[in-house]
């Protein structure tokens, strides 16, 4: 895989940085949205574009559940996390991983927030079958150090793209892996410089044909190739702020 062209658009965007608080508050604010109604409706969130805006405001939507408000709120708190974790810039572990799954699942279910599943699970349509419950803490423990040893050798693309395939094909979690796998993907990308990838809804279905091909067939070749479109994508705001194309 050629990453050519994403590490010109990223050398571009290092020459315009830092970027202007003011520019900086308002691609935040969208990127916060955007990244938070896409990757909650992937999982059946019902929350339009809009009716998340006003979520994170503060509002509450007639009709919709509770669930769904707090998926919106945790979502963008998970984000921040992220983001803090981006500046103390340290290797990925399994208590960060636990500690992002925790905001994903707070107030909506405390007692598996943050803890690694204690049931076998089967993926709605998927040909993989993640790992026993049993063997989630050491599937875990290889994960994070197979990522020690490959995490300065590997494009930071596709870090972040084996970081998200291999840790959604664990599943260490009863809910929310889809999520996790996304915020932890672009923590490496941010920390890397690239900006965070936001697979829009609309690319559901290619995103999960990927994620299951990469599972079952170890071939990392579609997922990597979407991540690379996604990632392109992300640029496009930062320029049209700064007032040139890609």
């Amino acid at each position: 895989m050629d990453f050519s062209k994403l590490d010109t658009l990223k050398d571009k965007l290092d020459q315009h940085r830092p970027l202007s608080p003011e520019v900086l508050k308002n691609l935040h604010e969208d990127l916060i949205l955007k990244w938070t109604f896409n990757s909650n409706a992937i999982e059946g969130n019902t929350l339009t574009l809009q009716e998340t805006k006003v979520v994170l405001e503060g509002i509450t939507i007639g009709g919709k559940n509770l669930r769904e408000h707090f998926e919106a709120i945790n979502h963008k708190e998970a984000i921040l996390f992220v983001e803090e974790l981006v500046k103390q810039n340290e290797l990925l572990n399994q208590h960060d991983i636990k500690s992002i799954h925790a905001l994903i699942l707070k107030n909506i279910d405390a007692s598996n927030a943050g803890k690694y599943r204690e049931i076998n699970v089967i993926i709605s349509g998927a040909e993989h079958k993640p790992p026993q419950a049993v063997e989630v803490p050491v599937k875990m423990q290889e994960f994070i150090e197979w990522y020690k040893k490959e995490h300065s050798t590997l494009h930071p693309i596709e870090l972040a793209t084996r970081v998200h395939v291999d840790f959604v094909g664990i599943h260490p979690f009863v809910d929310g892996n889809g999520r996790t796998a996304r915020l932890l993907m672009n923590l490496e990308l941010i920390k890397h410089g690239f900006p965070p990838a936001i697979i829009k809804v609309e690319n559901r279905l290619e995103y999960y044909k990927a994620l299951d091909t990469a599972h079952t067939t170890q071939n990392y070749e579609p997922f990597l190739e979407l991540v690379c479109k996604v990632v392109e994508e992300s640029f496009e705001p930062y320029f049209y702020v700064l007032g040139f194309n890609i």
